[in-house]
């Protein structure tokens, strides 16, 4: 199987779609996740042992391109802005995240565009920052399966980061929610100190910090740029109230389904909230 979709079944099975995808895959029929496809480990696999730097093979260039048709028709968006992110066996999972390990590539428009970043996410898992990175959790490179998620594109007024439980402290009973303005890119990356929201889970207090938001990730012409933040929102609030207690509130029941303490990415276009990507909060000093 080369194409999986994130609604089908087949979609859970990590082995196939890597652990990124699988979370998504999981929650995608009753939670908010934006609807996309796979290029399964299956693919990677034929091309790493046979086609090994060589461009996409022509029978996954046609199955992505029709695949991305498809997703179009789906939406009804005769160029639906994709994000194509790699996803890894063993990516996003309760001993490793990988977090930036793999390429990802936002604001996609077309179908030769999306190829060329799924043949780009391909090369990534050879890129000395993997190899280092597989070396360190003593895994062997060989070992490496990779799945590419193609997937719409959240045009984001905010995004955020959550987490069931406090990674700083270990504290279970609280909620830690970071938000800025913009993609994601630029609270993942670090390159902004975002809003903070610590909500308690017993009594659904919640102590703010705002911060001083310099910069941004948007939508650009050919993909995405961080800009500097207008002076006035730079001290704003990102999130209502209402929408801090819906992040908790998706947070808290994310962790009941997934059976463990979770970090996600969201983001707010317009007054409705998108879930990005579920895994496990990988650094808690006690995960039972």
């Amino acid at each position: 199987m080369l194409i999986v979709w994130l609604d089908q079944s087949a979609g859970q099975e990590t082995a196939l779609v890597g652990g990124k995808a699988a979370n998504l895959s999981r929650l995608a029929a009753d939670w908010p996740v934006p609807p996309g496809f796979c290029l399964t480990t299956t693919a990677f696999g034929q091309w790493a042992n046979h086609r090994e730097g060589d461009p996409l093979p022509a029978e996954a260039r046609e199955l992505v391109a029709a695949s991305y048709a498809q997703l179009a028709e789906r939406l009804g968006i005769a160029v639906p802005r994709v994000a194509v992110r790699s996803s890894a066996v063993g990516e996003d999972s309760q001993t490793a995240s990988f977090a930036g390990q793999y390429d990802t590539y936002l604001n996609l428009e077309g179908a030769d565009a999306v190829v060329d970043a799924v043949a780009r996410c391909w090369d990534s898992a050879r890129s000395e920052r993997v190899l280092a990175y597989h070396q360190q959790h003593s895994q062997s490179v060989s070992e490496i399966r990779l799945a590419v998620l193609v997937q719409l594109l959240v045009a984001a007024d905010v995004s955020l980061v959550a987490f069931s439980a406090n990674p700083v402290n270990n504290n279970r009973s609280e909620i830690v929610i970071t938000a800025s303005w913009g993609l994601g890119e630029s609270v993942v990356s670090g390159t902004v100190t975002p809003d903070t929201f610590i909500v308690n889970k017993e009594t659904w207090g919640v102590s703010t910090t705002i911060a001083d938001k310099e910069r941004m990730t948007v939508i650009a012409p050919n993909g995405v740029r961080e800009v500097i933040v207008p002076r006035p929102m730079r001290k704003l609030q990102t999130l209502t109230d209402a929408q801090v207690m819906e992040v908790a509130q998706l947070t808290q029941r994310l962790e009941t389904h997934m059976g463990w303490p979770v970090d996600i990415e969201a983001a707010f276009h317009g007054e409705t909230l998108y879930l990005l990507q579920c895994r496990p909060v990988s650094t808690l000093a006690d995960k039972k």
